[in-house]
Protein backbone atom coordinates (compact mmCIF):
# COMPACT_ATOMS: atom_id res chain seq x y z
CA UNK A 1 0.00 0.00 0.00
CA UNK A 2 2.79 2.41 0.89
CA UNK A 3 4.60 1.60 -2.36
CA UNK A 4 1.51 2.47 -4.44
CA UNK A 5 1.04 5.72 -2.53
CA UNK A 6 4.69 6.58 -3.04
CA UNK A 7 4.39 5.91 -6.81
CA UNK A 8 1.33 8.17 -7.00
CA UNK A 9 3.19 10.95 -5.19
CA UNK A 10 6.16 10.61 -7.57
CA UNK A 11 3.80 10.77 -10.56
CA UNK A 12 2.11 13.91 -9.17
CA UNK A 13 5.50 15.51 -8.51
CA UNK A 14 6.67 14.78 -12.07
CA UNK A 15 3.43 16.16 -13.54
CA UNK A 16 3.80 19.31 -11.46
CA UNK A 17 7.43 19.68 -12.54
CA UNK A 18 6.53 19.33 -16.22
CA UNK A 19 3.66 21.80 -15.86
CA UNK A 20 5.94 24.34 -14.17
CA UNK A 21 8.57 23.94 -16.87
CA UNK A 22 6.02 24.47 -19.66
CA UNK A 23 4.62 27.57 -17.93
CA UNK A 24 8.13 28.98 -17.54
CA UNK A 25 8.99 28.30 -21.17
CA UNK A 26 5.79 29.92 -22.49
CA UNK A 27 6.02 33.02 -20.26
CA UNK A 28 5.87 36.11 -22.54
CA UNK A 29 7.80 38.23 -20.04
CA UNK A 30 10.71 35.78 -20.32
CA UNK A 31 10.58 36.07 -24.11
CA UNK A 32 10.68 39.85 -23.78
CA UNK A 33 13.82 39.70 -21.65
CA UNK A 34 15.48 37.26 -24.05
CA UNK A 35 14.76 39.59 -26.98
CA UNK A 36 16.23 42.47 -24.98
CA UNK A 37 19.41 40.52 -24.28
CA UNK A 38 19.73 39.51 -27.95
CA UNK A 39 18.94 43.05 -29.21
CA UNK A 40 15.97 41.83 -31.25
CA UNK A 41 12.49 43.24 -31.80
CA UNK A 42 9.69 41.73 -29.70
CA UNK A 43 6.19 43.11 -29.18
CA UNK A 44 4.27 42.03 -26.07
CA UNK A 45 0.62 42.98 -25.95
CA UNK A 46 -2.86 41.78 -25.10
CA UNK A 47 -4.95 43.40 -27.86
CA UNK A 48 -8.26 42.55 -26.19
CA UNK A 49 -7.24 44.08 -22.86
CA UNK A 50 -7.12 47.87 -23.15
CA UNK A 51 -6.02 48.27 -19.54
CA UNK A 52 -2.82 46.28 -20.02
CA UNK A 53 0.11 48.35 -21.27
CA UNK A 54 1.96 47.34 -24.39
CA UNK A 55 5.65 46.51 -24.02
CA UNK A 56 8.20 46.13 -26.77
CA UNK A 57 11.94 45.74 -27.11
CA UNK A 58 14.08 47.03 -29.93
CA UNK A 59 17.88 47.00 -30.06
CA UNK A 60 18.10 46.22 -26.36
CA UNK A 61 15.84 49.09 -25.28
CA UNK A 62 12.62 48.34 -23.39
CA UNK A 63 9.67 50.58 -24.22
CA UNK A 64 6.26 50.71 -22.57
CA UNK A 65 3.14 52.22 -24.06
CA UNK A 66 -0.02 53.22 -22.22
CA UNK A 67 -3.13 52.58 -24.29
CA UNK A 68 -6.11 54.93 -24.19
CA UNK A 69 -9.47 53.95 -25.65
CA UNK A 70 -11.58 56.47 -27.51
CA UNK A 71 -14.14 56.65 -30.25
CA UNK A 72 -13.58 56.40 -33.97
CA UNK A 73 -16.23 56.75 -36.65
CA UNK A 74 -17.35 53.15 -36.27
CA UNK A 75 -16.40 51.84 -32.83
CA UNK A 76 -14.37 52.20 -29.68
CA UNK A 77 -10.69 51.66 -30.44
CA UNK A 78 -7.29 52.46 -28.98
CA UNK A 79 -6.83 56.03 -30.18
CA UNK A 80 -3.83 57.18 -28.18
CA UNK A 81 -0.63 55.46 -27.05
CA UNK A 82 1.92 57.22 -24.84
CA UNK A 83 5.31 55.56 -25.25
CA UNK A 84 7.99 55.85 -22.58
CA UNK A 85 11.31 54.13 -22.05
CA UNK A 86 12.13 52.24 -18.87
CA UNK A 87 15.80 53.26 -18.76
CA UNK A 88 16.83 56.31 -20.77
CA UNK A 89 20.45 55.11 -20.97
CA UNK A 90 19.27 52.23 -23.18
CA UNK A 91 18.37 54.77 -25.89
CA UNK A 92 22.03 55.12 -26.83
CA UNK A 93 22.47 54.29 -30.50
CA UNK A 94 18.81 54.58 -31.52
CA UNK A 95 18.16 56.77 -34.54
CA UNK A 96 15.15 58.57 -35.88
CA UNK A 97 14.68 55.78 -38.44
CA UNK A 98 14.46 53.26 -35.60
CA UNK A 99 11.66 55.27 -34.02
CA UNK A 100 9.86 55.45 -37.37
CA UNK A 101 10.13 51.65 -37.57
CA UNK A 102 8.64 51.31 -34.08
CA UNK A 103 5.85 53.72 -34.98
CA UNK A 104 5.04 51.67 -38.05
CA UNK A 105 4.92 48.45 -36.00
CA UNK A 106 2.55 50.03 -33.48
CA UNK A 107 0.31 51.39 -36.24
CA UNK A 108 0.09 47.92 -37.79
CA UNK A 109 -1.49 46.66 -34.57
CA UNK A 110 -3.44 49.84 -33.71
CA UNK A 111 -4.26 51.69 -36.95
CA UNK A 112 -6.35 54.42 -35.26
CA UNK A 113 -3.74 55.23 -32.61
CA UNK A 114 -2.00 58.56 -32.27
CA UNK A 115 1.47 57.80 -30.89
CA UNK A 116 2.95 60.25 -28.42
CA UNK A 117 6.59 59.78 -27.50
CA UNK A 118 7.42 60.94 -23.99
CA UNK A 119 10.63 62.58 -22.77
CA UNK A 120 13.50 61.99 -23.70
CA UNK A 121 12.41 60.20 -26.89
CA UNK A 122 10.44 63.18 -28.21
CA UNK A 123 13.64 65.29 -28.23
CA UNK A 124 14.92 63.21 -31.16
CA UNK A 125 11.94 64.25 -33.27
CA UNK A 126 12.37 67.94 -32.44
CA UNK A 127 16.06 68.09 -33.32
CA UNK A 128 16.99 68.57 -36.99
Amino acid sequence: MIVILFRILIFIALALLIYTWVQYYRNPQRRLLIAKAEHKFYFLDEPNNSKKNVQFVYKGCLFEGEKYVGTTEDAFEVVNIHVTVKDSLELRGLTRDDLYFLEKEILIRYPYADIEWKHPINKLFIMD
